[in-house]
């Protein structure tokens, strides 16, 4: 199926993203039992910050998961360091053979955002307030990076470094 899917070129590694979807609907499905099993009732529609608390957090916590260089310890394993990219961003290949898909996941940051995101509501559900403090404290770290950035591009326009 997969040669025939990559009409002549590269097949991708169709198995290796079916065992990853299967991974990811236990995954969820864990969160939607550990909610049920608390008895915790679903809102009847997300609170409009608590969207913007969830969507800011995801973005920061998936990009420092996925490229941040402190990070990459946990990577390692599933891939191979190309070089820098970006502020504190490293630019990582997903090794080859079993653990391709695992590091295409992990150095993918949109990828890693369908996992951050599912953690954070399922977090949210069962501890609302803890998880709105974590969120919290993402969002306010992805302000203080894009302030930081900011400077440091205002610097160099000023400057003409």
């Amino acid at each position: 199926m997969s040669r025939a899917y990559a009409d002549g070129g590269e097949p991708p590694p169709l198995a290796g993203h079916a065992a990853a979807l299967v991974v990811y609907g236990g995954y969820a499905g864990a969160w939607a039992s550990a909610v049920r099993l608390r008895g915790r009732p679903l809102p009847e529609r997300p609170h409009p910050w608590d969207l913007a608390l969830t969507a800011v957090a995801t973005f920061r916590l998936s990009r420092l998961l996925s490229k941040g260089s402190v990070t990459s310890p946990l990577r390692a394993p599933f891939t191979e360091y190309r070089g820098p990219q970006g502020p504190a961003e490293l630019h990582e290949e997903p090794r080859g053979g079993a653990r391709h898909t695992v590091g295409e996941l992990l150095t993918c940051p949109f990828c890693m955002s369908v996992w951050t995101v599912t953690t954070l509501t399922g977090a949210g559900l069962l501890w609302p307030r803890a998880t709105r403090t974590a969120t919290g404290a993402l969002t306010a770290l992805a302000v203080a990076d894009s302030l930081q950035l900011a400077y440091s591009a205002l610097c160099e326009k000023v400057t003409g470094d």
